[in-house]
């Protein structure tokens, strides 16, 4: 039986491991809140198994540990702020909460963020501000790196681009985060480490053959973007506006060529109050989901599922049974509680 952790063990160990790698109190509660959030939700690839990668940052000053991110331009419902290579979690989330306080006066608010360290998982900014009625978006990409080649083409070019979005619905939010590319590099790093092929022909090799092996990924191949060979084109196109949305609008990306490892980020927030109103919108969401739901499936089928129903299932029975994690990332997260001289993670009785 996998072993289960209780949700306050591991987000105490998360915040306290990163204030003993010098980070302050806020940044490391929001960090910490955050990757456990992931984890919650079943993005284990982008939650603690994150936490030994970020301390490491912290050790090698490539993570940035005091201030807060400079305004860099500033008018009205929008803004652009450098993040500094602050933590990109914490640096995100104020993003967030800076979002949807002007969208609460202009109806629409937006932040970009300029040299943002990494943000992991997108999902975790979105619940909170959907059930407070907020149409929350965010957009992320990370110039330092490509592992995406543009339709047709052979060079990686871009990253995988997600978007994501929190819908108000009841009576759960819709919670959406998906990449723009059909998997991620760090799925691609976790099935060549364990030895394992990709569920499906995800890549292409140097040569343009489509593959399922994630070796081709470190062979000069690249992650084929959503509609794969046949119909890429619509991935590609959703990177490029990501790129636009997220490079573009914060005037800092590639054509800087960064080196370290990072985001640039777009946080856009609607309020539905200031159009059509919140209960026309959840009236029309609400439908939607219904439909969806009531879709006729194949015999023997399960019902349709709306974007994050699942997520939010897994995280209620985490937060009531205890959180099972990914195989290494309690080794990793041992180390770390040995390296600091905390208390050892002790599984949940079964």
């Amino acid at each position: 039986m996998t072993p289960r952790f209780a949700y306050r063990d591991l987000l105490s160990l998360a915040e306290t491991a990163l204030v003993q790698a010098g980070l302050p109190a806020e940044p490391a509660a929001s960090v910490a809140l955050g990757l456990v959030e992931a984890d919650l939700l079943g993005h284990t690839t982008h939650g603690l198994a994150l936490l030994a990668d970020y301390v490491e940052e912290l050790d090698n000053g490539t993570m940035e540990r005091e201030g807060r991110p400079a305004v860099i331009a500033d008018q009205a419902a929008v803004a652009t702020w450098d993040a500094r290579r602050l933590p990109g979690i914490w640096t995100t989330r104020l993003a967030v909460e800076e979002a949807v306080r002007r969208a609460a006066t202009f109806g629409i608010g937006a932040i970009a963020l300029r040299r943002s360290h990494h943000i992991a998982c997108l999902a975790t900014f979105l619940e909170a501000p959907a059930r407070a009625g907020m149409l929350t978006l965010v957009y992320s990409s990370d110039p330092s790196d490509a592992h995406v080649a543009p339709f047709g083409g052979l060079t990686p070019v871009m990253t995988p681009n997600p978007i994501a979005a929190g819908i108000p619905a009841e009576p759960d939010p819709i919670l959406i985060d998906v990449s723009t590319s059909i998997t991620t590099a760090a799925m691609c790093g976790r099935a060549r480490a364990a030895g394992e092929r990709l569920p499906g022909a995800w890549l292409k090799d140097r040569d343009g053959n489509a593959t399922d092996d994630p070796v081709a990924l470190k062979e000069g191949g690249s992650i084929l973007p959503i509609g794969g060979l046949d119909h890429g084109h619509k991935g590609y196109g959703l990177s490029l506006m990501v790129e636009a949305m997220t490079q573009g609008l914060s005037g800092y990306g590639r054509a800087e060529a960064p080196r370290d490892w990072g985001a640039s980020v777009l946080v856009l927030a609607l309020s539905p109050a200031a159009f059509g109103g919140l209960d026309g919108f959840t009236r029309q969401t609400g439908w939607l989901a219904d439909a969806c739901r009531a879709s006729r499936v194949p015999e023997g089928a399960p019902r349709v599922r709306l974007p994050g129903e699942a997520g939010l299932a897994r995280k209620r029975r985490a937060l009531d049974e205890g959180v099972a994690l990914h195989d290494g990332i309690a080794d990793s997260l041992a180390a770390l509680a040995a390296r600091f001289r905390l208390p050892a993670l002790v599984p949940l009785a079964a």
